[in-house]
């Protein structure tokens, strides 16, 4: 196994971390079982229309499906999707752990958590937050760190489309 080349469809865009993951994966594997693991990248809804492609495919394990924490975003965002994703994937590794970090503008004089969130309590309504996109990852991360912290802030959604970490500028985020 496997006797033909394995399709690992990514959810993405190339040359986002997923796309590369299952590049460098898809490598390893084919160097290991001696057949070709091909990556097909079909991005859009942030990895719903690859999920609904892997489980439409003949359930055959010749068709894989490299996830990121979009996807389980989804399967909570989402009532209307033609697919669960609990009941119709099937995990069969872990390849990565994902860490989101802080960063905030210079002119903000928080150097650590504690006082960021000092901070945001003190200025409410002056802290903005970028993130990729509505429901994205940072999105997500975001509005549970400021529930979790009591703390308030607007969100600045800047937009997807090539893979990039978000930013804005100093007038836009503080």
């Amino acid at each position: 196994m496997p006797t033909r080349p394995v399709r690992i469809v990514v959810g993405f865009p190339a040359g986002g971390a997923t796309d590369i993951t299952a590049r460098l994966m898809a490598q390893w594997l084919s160097e290991r079982l001696g057949q070709q693991f091909v990556i097909e990248n079909r991005p859009g809804a942030a990895g719903t229309i690859a999920a609904e492609a892997v489980v439409k495919a003949a359930p055959d394990g010749y068709t894989l499906l490299q996830i990121g924490t979009p996807n389980a975003i989804n399967a909570t965002l989402y009532t209307n999707l033609s697919f669960n994703f609990v009941r119709d994937i099937a995990p069969v590794g872990s390849i990565t752990r994902v860490a989101y970090v802080v960063v905030v503008h210079p002119s903000v004089p928080a150097k650590t958590i504690p006082e960021f969130i000092a901070y945001a309590k003190a200025n409410p309504g002056r802290i903005n937050m970028a993130s990729a996109g509505n429901g994205t990852p940072q999105h997500v991360v975001g509005e549970l760190f400021k529930m979790r912290r009591a703390s308030t802030w607007s969100t600045s959604h800047i937009g997807a489309g090539l893979p990039r970490p978000p930013t804005c500028s100093a007038a836009k985020c503080r």
